[in-house]
């Protein structure tokens, strides 16, 4: 469970990072940041992308806690 949410948190943060410069840049060309092609989030794509990292940032200190929970023995 922890390398899950490891991965996943990991994995929004580098969509956040991206997806904030690419639009703060003005980068015309197509890019695989998942924020700039949902259709709904037109003209919020950077707004998206700040809650995609904080989501991110929520994911790997989740996984920190299960990490440190799991280790611990009861007695």
């Amino acid at each position: 469970m922890k390398v899950i949410l490891d991965v996943a948190g990991v994995l929004c943060i580098v969509q956040a990072v991206g997806g904030a410069l690419n639009n703060l840049l003005g980068s015309s060309t197509p890019s695989w940041f998942l924020v700039n092609h949902i259709p709904a989030l037109d003209g919020h794509e950077i707004f998206a992308s700040i809650v995609v990292g904080v989501l991110g940032v929520a994911l790997c200190a989740a996984a920190r806690a299960a990490g440190r929970s799991s280790g611990r023995e009861e007695g």
